[in-house]
């Protein structure tokens, strides 16, 4: 199966190679990544021009990390191109294998995980889109010239006609590529970890049913679906470990800038009083902590469901077969009992208990914060 015909994948995967990130190379590439990197250059200099007002720099600060994390995460994908086709290719692979299998229940599986990444990669194009018009849109409801990202051009003023239009046209226009430099990434990682559940889960099922259909099967047919399933569960280890090599270290910068940008958010929430910032703040720290739980949570999923591997190899039905078929399943077991993990750089696994870490951590700091400035 070709990378762009598996309906898993290729939501996020159309977009890459639109930009041609992904699969291909052409001139598009270049018109997205270098005008978002110089805005966000000129973003980072806005915050060195604006310190001192504390409001300003948190809430240009917000931005200019969030476009940090966008160019960081094409220009990561656009070096390691061969590994992500790779990986994709492999992923589409697997995917038509575990589709041709004659089971009911992984057909039922396979079905309404796709559709979840479907619905999941959908979404996060639509909402990164609606939430990206309304920060460009914004501007013109204040009342007063505003850009919808503050950026600092030496020896320009933004504020003067004809700079400002051709400044607030300039970022109109780059926060479409920005959102497709973003948001496909977060799907990416959302829909790679549950065709990593899907294959799971289809081990799961197969473990506790690999003799089910034939209680009369011989020792060698049972020794040859086993050594299948083994092989499968080898290549769910290979899998994973794949999916963090690529993306360890992009959730190491998201777990740092993300955990900061969530402290200062909180104060700023607690020194402003107008009711429109207010709600525009409180959005802001909605989408930082929607994005970091989306990565914890299915992160944490992959790893509670590689431990139940060893509990459907004992639920399986081993009681009567050959001992060296129990010892193949006691391997499996015992394999199963190391959890598969997505990784924070290396050190730390993605779970639900580290994403209250940090959300624990970013309010410790927000109280500290605001004790010293009070």
């Amino acid at each position: 199966m070709e990378i762009l015909d598996c309906p898993l994948l290729s939501v996020n995967v159309r977009v890459w190679r639109f930009w041609s990130f992904v699969l291909v190379h052409n001139w598009r590439r270049y018109i997205s990544i270098i005008p978002v990197t110089l805005l966000n250059v000129f973003m980072f200099a806005d915050l060195y021009r604006a310190w001192g007002n504390i409001e300003e720099v948190i809430i240009n600060a917000y931005f200019a990390v969030l476009y940090f994390n966008a160019v960081l995460r094409t220009l990561i994908l656009v070096y390691n191109r061969d590994k992500y086709e790779s990986f994709l290719a492999g992923a589409a692979g697997v995917y038509e294998e575990i589709c041709a299998l004659n089971d009911d229940v992984i057909t039922k599986l396979v079905t309404t995980y796709t559709k979840r990444a479907r619905f999941l990669s959908i979404s996060n194009l639509a909402l990164g889109a609606f939430i990206s018009g309304c920060f460009v849109i914004y501007p013109l409801f204040t009342g007063q010239r505003g850009l919808p990202y503050g950026m600092f051009i030496p020896g320009v003023n933004n504020f003067d006609s004809p700079q400002y239009e051709i400044i607030y046209l300039t970022q109109l226009a780059l926060t479409f590529p920005g959102c497709c430099m973003y948001i496909p990434y977060t799907s990416f990682f959302a829909s790679s970890t549950l065709f990593g559940l899907v294959q799971i889960k289809t081990l799961q099922h197969q473990l506790r049913n690999f003799r089910s259909e034939n209680l009369h099967e011989t020792t060698s047919t049972l020794n040859r679906k086993l050594q299948k399933l083994i092989e499968d569960h080898k290549r769910i280890i290979r899998y994973v470990q794949d999916l963090n090599d690529l993306v360890t270290y992009i959730c190491l910068i998201e777990f740092l800038s993300f955990g900061l940008m969530l402290c200062a958010l909180l104060f700023l929430l607690n020194i402003i009083s107008v009711m429109a910032q207010i709600v525009i703040v409180g959005a802001y720290i909605f989408m930082i902590l929607t994005q970091i739980f989306a990565f914890y949570w299915h992160s944490n999923e992959v790893r509670e469901e590689s431990m139940a591997i060893a509990e459907a190899s004992y639920s399986g039905p081993w009681l009567n077969v050959d001992n060296a078929i129990k010892k193949k399943l006691l391997l499996i077991t015992i394999r199963a009992q190391r959890p598969l993990e997505i990784t924070v750089g290396n050190v730390y696994p993605m779970t639900l208990e580290m994403f209250q870490s940090l959300l624990n951590a970013s309010y410790s700091y927000f109280t500290l914060l605001r004790r010293v400035y009070n």
